[in-house]
This record gives C-alpha cells, sequence and structure tokens, in this order.
C-alpha cells in the first residue's frame, strides 16, 4: 500500500478530486495549509499599505491507495493539479505499512 501526499493550489481540488475518483478511488483528506517553495510568497496591498505575504495558501490531500492503484493515481494528480506555473505544488509517496477501518476492523488493503 502507498501513502500518497500531494500539496496543490486550492482552485486545482475540485479537479483532482474528479481524477480521482474516475480512477475509483474512494477517499481522500484533504487540508488546507501554508507555506512557501519557489515561490517565496508575494506582496499584496491593504487599504492602501503593502504587505508582505511569506506564506502561500495551499491544499493537502492525503490518499491511501493499493501498489497498483499508486502510478494512475500520481499521474492523475500530476495532470489535474498542473497549470505549468510556478507554485502547481508536490506530491510525496510513503511506503503505508498498514490500515484498519474502525467500523469493520477489516485491515489492509480491504480497509482502504
Amino acid at each position: 500500500m502507498k501513502y500518497i501526499t500531494a500539496i496543490i493550489q486550492p482552485h486545482r481540488l475540485d479537479r483532482v478530486r474528479e481524477a480521482l475518483g474516475a480512477l475509483g478511488v474512494h477517499g481522500l483528506t484533504a487540508s488546507d495549509v501554508y507555506g512557501y517553495g519557489r515561490q517565496k510568497g508575494h506582496t499584496e496591498v491593504y487599504r492602501g499599505a503593502e504587505y508582505e505575504i511569506n506564506y502561500v495558501p495551499k491544499i493537502k490531500i492525503e490518499i491511501a491507495v493499493t501498489d497498483e492503484q499508486a502510478e494512475a493515481v500520481l499521474e492523475a494528480v500530476q495532470e489535474a493539479a498542473r497549470s505549468g506555473k510556478i507554485g502547481d505544488g508536490k506530491v510525496f509517496v510513503f511506503d503505508l505499512g498498514d490500515a484498519l477501518r474502525i467500523r469493520t476492523g477489516e485491515a489492509g488493503t480491504q480497509a482502504l
């Protein structure tokens, strides 16, 4: 099993969710997060004063999938989240040792 974490632009979340749904991925977790990378933040003007925003709002998506699904999920996230500009995000893949569905007690890939 694999645990995939993707940091994407907020307005790309629905596209990613739809792409994953088309692959049969039944669930994901999405969180609002803030950070910076090569973008280094940006400046905004509020009531005539310029402010430097050091952290950029992003969405973190977490998905647990089988080994067989992992490559297709990576491609789907990349295609749905890509704009071709700096700040599109990153995807990290981890080996997932085990999973447990609390309600039924199912373990491993059955819990996904």
